[in-house]
C-alpha cells in the first residue's frame, strides 16, 4: 500500500466522481481506477458502490474515510510543525539549566533574546547538572547551562561566566556583619548542604577537601532556596551563589577570602547533533552576549 493511494482514495471519496477526481489529481481516469481497485483489494473490502462514472462511499468506505482523514491531517500537521521548527524566526528551543540560575541569569537572558526574536518559544527544564547532562544526551534538551565538571566526551561545552560563591549566615549570627570570611572561621559551624549528586555540592565538597575541612552537616536539601530558608531560620550556615530574586532579608551574604570559591557555568550541547535554526540562533546569541 502506497501513501499516494490514501490521497487518491480521499479525493475520490470527496468528489464521488471518477472524472472530476482524476482531474483534481492530474492523473488519468484509468490510472485512478486501477489505483483504487488495488487499494480496495489491500483493504480487503469494497469501499465504493459504483454506478457508471459516479460512485458513492458505502458504509465501509465512510468508516475508513474518517480514519484516512485523521491520518492525512496528522501528517500535514506534522509537516507544518517541522517547518515551524526549521524557521529560525518561529521555532522552539528546549533549554535545561541549573535551579540556582532560575532567579538570576535565565530571566534576563531570555528577555534579552526574545526582544530580538519574539517568535521563538522555549521549553524549559531545571535540575542538577548530572541530570541535565543525561537529558541533553537523550535529546530532551537542545542546550544546557551546566558547570564545567559535568561535561564528557559526547558533549561540547563553552565557558560563559564564573559564579562567585558566598557564605550565608542568619542575620543574627556573629559573622553577619562581616564583609569577608575564611574557611577556617566556618570550619566548626553547623553546615546546611545540598544533597549528594548536585554539582554545587560537589564543588563545595572539593573546596572543603582542599582546605582540610570536614563540615558538620546538619541538614541537606534539594533546592538552594530550601537551604537559604533553613539558614534564615537559624539552623546553620551554608555556601551558595548569589540568589537574586530570593528574599535575603533574614540572611547575610559574606565573601570568602579565596579566589577558588567559585564555579564555572557554561553552555553545553551534544557533539555532531543537528540543532534547529532557532536553537542554533539562541546558541550563538548566548556565546556572543555572555
Amino acid at each position: 500500500m502506497e501513501w499516494q493511494q490514501f490521497i487518491y482514495f480521499q479525493t475520490l471519496a470527496r468528489k464521488q466522481h471518477v472524472t472530476r477526481a482524476a482531474e483534481a489529481l492530474s492523473i488519468s481516469q484509468s490510472a485512478l481506477s486501477r489505483s483504487i481497485a488495488r487499494f480496495e483489494e489491500e483493504v480487503g473490502v469494497p469501499l465504493f458502490d459504483r454506478q457508471g462514472r459516479s460512485i458513492r462511499l458505502n458504509k465501509y468506505g465512510q468508516m475508513f474515510l474518517s480514519r484516512v482523514d485523521t491520518m492525512l491531517n496528522e501528517y500535514a500537521e506534522g509537516i507544518k510543525d517541522i517547518q515551524n521548527l526549521l524557521d529560525p524566526e518561529q521555532g522552539e528551543v528546549s533549554l535545561g539549566f541549573l535551579h540556582t540560575l532560575s532567579t538570576s541569569h535565565i530571566p534576563d537572558l531570555l528577555a534579552s533574546f526574545r526582544a530580538s526574536y519574539p517568535g521563538i518559544t522555549f521549553k524549559l527544564g531545571q535540575g542538577p547538572s548530572h541530570s541535565l547532562t543525561r537529558q541533553l544526551q537523550e535529546g530532551v534538551f537542545d542546550l544546557c547551562l551546566i558547570v564545567s565538571n559535568e561535561r564528557n566526551g559526547a558533549i561540547d561545552w563553552r565557558k560563559l561566566w564564573d559564579e562567585e560563591l558566598f557564605v550565608i549566615v542568619p542575620k543574627d549570627h556573629t559573622y553577619a556583619s562581616r564583609t569577608f570570611i575564611t574557611f577556617d572561621e566556618i570550619a566548626d559551624e553547623p553546615f546546611i548542604h545540598l544533597k549528594e549528586g548536585f554539582s554545587l555540592r560537589n564543588t563545595i565538597d572539593r573546596l572543603f577537601q582542599k582546605e582540610g575541612i570536614t563540615p558538620e552537616i546538619t541538614f541537606e536539601g534539594e533546592e538552594a532556596a530550601t537551604v537559604e530558608g533553613l539558614v534564615a531560620a537559624g539552623l546553620g550556615i551554608s555556601i551558595l551563589p548569589d540568589l537574586k530574586g530570593i528574599d535575603q532579608s533574614k540572611i547575610s551574604q559574606i565573601r570568602v577570602k579565596s579566589p577558588e570559591c567559585k564555579r564555572t557555568i557554561g553552555l553545553a550541547w551534544v557533539k555532531g547533533r543537528y540543532l534547529t535554526p532557532a536553537a542554533e540562533r539562541f546558541k550563538q546569541f548566548i556565546l556572543e552576549n555572555t
